[in-house]
């Protein structure tokens, strides 16, 4: 599906999942936050603990209208867009009602795709399999790169180096690793402290 058709205004869009919950990482941790998790990914890490959500047409299209509704019924009022990949969608709709809702927008992406939408907060996880485009650099709110061997600290530094320097920077374990990645995380903030470590709390607390 070329980026020319996925990126005319969207009125609906495949919802796999929605739900609130407790955000658990980076640097919203801990907040009330109603989750939309759009259908489609390109990208293809290997990792990946929602693969289930990459093939778009698997999930339902829903109406900007009741994917609103739904998180208005719910006392949070930040919205966080994630994926599979959201910008492979139009998101200018989705945000824009979400505005008008009294939502603030957060977007969990890897930025391999052009930024659509209004957002508040923008988390950039670039990804090996595909790379950021250039213009979403000095968007970044936050960088989170998720360690998965020892390699990839020298490959998060290469993507900060590229980052305004207001960004947030945050290194996560990938969750099968942790218990082989943490200790290496932990040394590596206490001697780099600008990172900061990232993890996936929502785990701990089994919760969505």
């Amino acid at each position: 599906m070329s980026q020319e058709i996925t990126h005319r205004q969207a009125e609906t869009l495949p919802v796999m999942e929605a739900f609130y919950t407790i955000q658990g990482e980076g640097y919203h941790q801990g907040k009330a936050a109603y989750f939309i998790r759009l259908g489609g990914c390109d990208v293809g890490c290997v990792w990946c603990d929602v693969k289930e959500s990459w093939d778009a047409a698997a999930h339902t299209k829903q109406s900007i209208e009741d994917i609103v509704a739904g998180a208005a019924a719910y006392p949070g009022r930040l919205a966080v867009i994630t994926g599979g990949e959201p910008l492979m969608h139009d998101c200018t709709s989705l945000t824009g009602s979400l505005h008008k809702a009294g939502f603030a927008t957060n977007i969990e992406t890897s930025g391999a795709w052009p930024l659509s939408g209004e957002w508040d907060w923008i988390c950039l996880s670039p990804k090996k399999f595909k790379a950021p485009l250039p213009e979403i650099l000095p968007l970044a709110n936050e960088l989170k790169v998720v360690i998965y061997n020892k390699t990839d600290f020298e490959w998060a530094e290469q993507w900060a180096a590229q980052l305004s320097p207001r960004c947030k920077l945050f290194l996560q374990p990938e969750w099968t690793k942790s218990k082989e990645m943490t200790p290496l995380i932990v040394a590596y903030v206490m001697n780099n402290p600008q990172w900061e470590i990232s993890l996936q709390t929502h785990k701990y607390l089994n919760i969505p």
